[in-house]
C-alpha cells in the first residue's frame, strides 16, 4: 500500500507532467534501435498530459511525419514537432534542408551532433559508437563549423541567416562548447534570438562558467534527465551534479528534457517522472520544476498557447471527474 507521503509526491508528479514538454525524444522510426516510434511516443505523453514533445533523429527532420501524425491522429491532443540535425546524411550545414524543415514547421536546427568534429574526438577517446554509426552507414564525414582562424564558416552563417529569419530555434548538437560560444556570438549578431546549449554535461566538455555565461547571453541551457537518473544505462551526473547544473544557468533559464526513446532504458514518459522526482528530492518546489519542464520550453519554442491548452484542458477533465 503506497504511504501518503507517496501517494502526494505521485500526485505532484501527475499534476506537474500536465502542460509538460519534453523537447528532445528519440522516438522511432531511426537507424539506431528505438523503444517506440513517434505515435506510440505521442500516445504515451497525451495521456498523461503533455503539451508538447519535439522529435529528435540525428539523421533526418520529421518534420513530414509530425504533419502526418497530426492530421490522422486529432485526438491526441499533446502536439508534436519536430527538428533537423545537421549531419552527413541531410548534407551536413545544408541551407535548402533548413529552410524546407521550417517551411514544414520545424521547430530546432541542431548544429552537427555525430558528425561534429567535437563529437567524434571524444567517441574516439570514450571508445564508443552511436548504433546509427556502424555497418549500416558509411564512415562519418567530420562537419567543422569554424575557420583555421576560429571564425564562423560562411556555410555556417548561411544557415544561422535561415534560423534567424524563420525565428527557430538554434542547438547547440555536439560541438565542443568553445564553438557554441563562437556560433552562439554570430547567432546572436544575425539576428537569432532562440538559442540552446546542448547537455552541457557531457561529450560537449562546458564547464559550469561556460553553463553561467552562455545563460547570461540569454540562451536557454538544456539538460538531458536520462544523464542524473539511477537505473539508467545513461547515468554519468549524480544529483548533486544536477543542482549544480541548474543552480548555474538559474531555473530561468534551465530546460530539462528526456533525451530518451531507446532501447534497454526507461521510456521519455518514465524519465520525466523519475526526473520530475529527483528535482523534487533536490527541494525544488512546483513552480520551478514547472518552468524547467514546461514553460521554459515553451518560451524558446515560441508555444506557449499549447501549454495553456494542454493545462486548461486537463483543468475541465478534473472538474468532470
Amino acid at each position: 500500500m503506497i504511504g501518503s507521503a507517496d501517494a502526494t509526491v505521485e500526485q505532484r508528479i501527475d499534476d506537474l507532467l500536465k502542460g509538460a514538454i519534453d523537447p528532445h525524444v528519440h522516438s522511432g522510426p531511426s537507424i539506431a534501435p528505438r523503444s517506440l516510434d513517434h505515435v506510440e511516443l505521442l500516445q504515451q505523453a497525451s495521456a498523461a498530459g503533455f503539451a508538447a514533445v519535439v522529435t529528435k533523429d540525428h539523421d533526418y527532420s520529421g518534420v513530414m511525419t509530425a504533419a502526418l501524425i497530426r492530421k490522422h491522429f486529432p485526438e491526441l491532443k499533446t502536439k508534436i514537432y519536430s527538428s533537423i540535425v545537421l549531419n552527413n546524411v541531410v548534407g551536413g550545414l545544408n541551407p535548402y534542408a533548413v529552410e524546407h524543415t521550417a517551411a514544414l514547421g520545424g521547430k530546432i536546427v541542431w548544429l552537427p551532433t555525430l558528425a561534429a568534429e567535437n563529437h567524434l574526438r571524444w567517441q574516439a577517446s570514450a571508445k564508443w559508437t552511436h548504433p546509427a554509426s556502424t555497418e549500416k552507414m558509411r564512415p562519418v564525414t567530420p562537419i567543422p563549423v569554424l575557420n583555421g582562424d576560429r571564425s564562423v564558416r560562411d556555410d555556417v552563417k548561411e544557415v544561422l541567416d535561415i534560423v534567424a529569419k524563420n525565428d527557430m530555434v538554434l542547438a547547440s548538437g555536439h560541438l565542443h562548447v568553445s564553438e557554441t560560444w563562437i556560433v552562439f556570438e554570430e547567432a546572436q549578431r544575425r539576428g537569432v534570438k532562440r538559442l540552446v546549449l546542448t547537455h552541457p554535461e557531457d561529450i560537449v566538455d562546458a564547464s559550469l562558467n561556460d553553463v553561467k555565461g552562455i545563460a547570461a547571453m540569454g540562451a536557454f541551457v538544456e539538460h538531458s534527465l536520462c544523464m542524473f537518473l539511477d537505473g539508467c544505462k545513461f547515468k554519468i551526473c549524480e544529483a548533486e551534479d544536477l543542482r549544480k547544473q541548474i543552480d548555474a544557468a538559474g531555473v530561468e533559464q534551465t530546460i530539462l528534457c528526456s533525451d530518451l526513446g531507446q532501447t534497454g532504458t526507461f521510456s521519455p514518459l518514465e524519465g520525466f517522472r523519475r526526473g520530475i522526482k529527483l528535482c523534487i528530492d533536490l527541494g525544488y518546489d512546483d513552480e520551478q520544476i514547472r518552468r524547467m519542464v514546461s514553460t521554459n520550453a515553451a518560451r524558446v519554442l515560441g508555444i506557449e498557447a499549447d501549454v495553456a491548452a494542454a493545462r486548461q484542458g486537463s483543468s475541465v477533465e478534473a472538474a468532470r471527474n
